[in-house]
């Protein structure tokens, strides 16, 4: 909830009981991660095979298309992906659980985006799915071919993925 007036606004964002609430379970957040990237600029899409983090996402600058894809075998929305905008504007946030990939577009001329994330960063152990994967279909609401990494532009088939049980 955003309380605002001609001075600015105030919202509180985050709660861990109001959080836990929502979806159900304890979480312990270990990290928090800030990244700024200019406009086109494609993150993922990103997971950690062994060391699964959850992630709280949010944009402070600018507006992103966030997506999430669900890597859980067992799940009944395995291989299917949901994107939602994110901006400053919109103040929302988006919870990617674990088991599932994560990766951003920006739509703005910059944005910055904030993660709160479940468990450390485990190189060894992160995997990524190439952003335009023809079976995922994924529609990143950006025109073009976005600006890579170059890790994120060798990412893998989803066909061939490590994916959770």
């Amino acid at each position: 909830k955003v309380f605002g007036d001609d001075r600015g606004f105030f919202f509180e964002s985050f709660h861990q009981a109001q959080f836990e609430s929502a979806i159900g379970r304890k979480i312990t957040f270990v990290q928090d991660n800030h990244t700024r990237s200019a406009r086109n600029v494609l993150r993922g899409l990103h997971y950690q095979i062994n060391r699964p983090q959850g992630k709280l996402v949010r944009v402070v600058s600018g507006e992103v298309f966030d997506v999430a894809v669900d890597l859980r075998r067992s799940s009944p929305t395995f291989g299917r992906w949901v994107g939602e905008r994110l901006s400053a504007d919109n103040k929302k946030q988006m919870w990617i659980p674990e088991g599932f990939a994560h990766g951003f577009v920006v739509l703005s001329d910059a944005a910055e985006f904030l993660y709160k994330t479940t468990d450390y960063w485990a190189p060894q152990h992160e995997r990524c799915i190439l952003w335009n994967d023809a079976e995922l279909a994924i529609d990143w609401e950006v025109g073009g071919d976005p600006v890579l990494s170059a890790k994120d532009a060798q990412g893998g088939a989803f066909r061939i993925a490590e994916v959770f049980p």
